[in-house]
């Protein structure tokens, strides 16, 4: 049996593509590109998950590796890879943002915490609603949805130098803006109610200037935060999963998936 050069480059190929956008979105994914993650569990769950996907690749024409073609196909998937999974990283991120507002409302701006996803202090209710959240998606199969996604990409975006255009990154740049807006939503009655609590003591103060309305007030204050995070934290599920499967929209909208 006699194994040519030309041989291995197109089994190679056939490897590599897929690989290169299935690795690319265990980068940026929630959860698995977390810090906690190991890099090598990274890598063998992207081999596996690609050896799984071959039978299900369409045919497509050969591109050699070492071309302009074969850096460009590379580079799409990659690409593809890439902004699959940060589309989801500004849900989660919307979760944290809403949590900032909450905590800074409430007193507690400056009780931080290392988030093991995301590498970066972050208060400490921001990291509640995030981990809440990430129960919420495993729950759900968020994870599971994008791997579904993602493989079904390889019928409706085949592997080619072409596929992402500058239009689904202008969109995707659009709709990024719903991280500020819907972190605010989320956020919204909580602070509202601490704001005609702290304006309450604000005339209490005015009122009674001898008392003293900073040991009195923080406890009721930090209280009443507590309370409403109980009290809002079904509302703010509702949003968050209401915004991840619109996220899934605008994922399903550049990989070109019928939905």
């Amino acid at each position: 049996m006699t194994i040519t050069e030309q041989q291995i480059m197109q089994w190679s190929m056939g490897f590599i593509w897929p690989l290169l956008r299935i690795s690319a979105m265990f980068i940026t994914i929630p959860i698995f590109s977390g810090r906690f993650v190991s890099s090598n569990i990274l890598v063998g769950t992207s081999v596996v998950i690609t050896l799984f996907t071959l039978p299900l690749i369409p045919s497509y024409p050969p591109i050699e590796v070492l071309s302009y073609n074969g850096f460009m196909t590379g580079l799409q998937q990659i690409l593809i890879g890439l902004l699959s999974g940060f589309v989801l990283q500004l849900v989660f991120a919307a979760v944290i943002f809403g949590g900032q507002g909450i905590a800074y409302s409430m007193g507690l701006g400056f009780a931080s915490m290392l988030d093991p996803i995301t590498g970066v202090s972050v208060p400490v209710i921001s990291q509640f609603y995030l981990v809440v959240s990430t129960l919420m998606f495993l729950t759900l199969g968020g994870h599971l949805v994008l791997f579904e996604m993602l493989i079904d990409s390889f019928t409706s975006l085949p592997i080619s130098p072409h596929g992402i255009e500058r239009s689904d990154i202008w969109s995707i740049i659009a709709w990024s803006s719903r991280l500020f807006s819907a972190g605010l939503l989320m956020a919204l009655p909580s602070i509202a109610a601490l704001l005609m609590v702290n304006i309450a003591f604000g005339v209490v103060t005015k009122a009674a200037p001898q008392l003293n309305i900073f040991a009195v007030g923080f406890p009721i204050t930090l209280l009443l935060g507590l309370l409403l995070m109980w009290v809002t934290l079904s509302p703010i599920m509702q949003s968050f999963t209401n915004l991840l499967a619109e996220s899934y929209g605008v994922i399903a909208d550049f990989l070109r998936i019928k939905s």
